[in-house]
């Protein structure tokens, strides 16, 4: 596979990544970060390393909007919950192993 060809391919990855997360505001970072060690709020920093390695302009906050679709301020207010102490204690037992 050429080069172009494989970045087409990762591109088209990302963005389905991107939508399916938007589609799921149900899932909150606190449980993707405890099952899979990401979330929104890493992709949107990956982004805009990417960005920053690339010469891009892009704020913290443009990236995080276009990973959440919106503000995040919005989004928070509209999905996010207050983490469980469940949540919290699966989150500080992965930070601690």
């Amino acid at each position: 596979m050429d080069d172009a060809t494989r970045i087409r391919l990762e591109a088209a990855a990302f963005r389905r990544l991107v939508s399916h997360l938007r589609g799921r505001t149900e899932v909150q970072n606190i449980d993707l970060m405890n099952l899979a060690g990401f979330c929104r709020n890493c992709l949107s920093n990956w982004l805009k390393d990417a960005a920053d390695g690339e010469g891009v302009a892009l704020t913290k906050d443009e990236a995080r909007e276009a990973v959440y679709g919106m503000p995040y301020d919005d989004w928070k207010r509209l999905y996010q919950r207050e983490a469980t102490p469940e949540q919290q204690a699966a989150f500080a037992a992965k930070a601690e192993a």
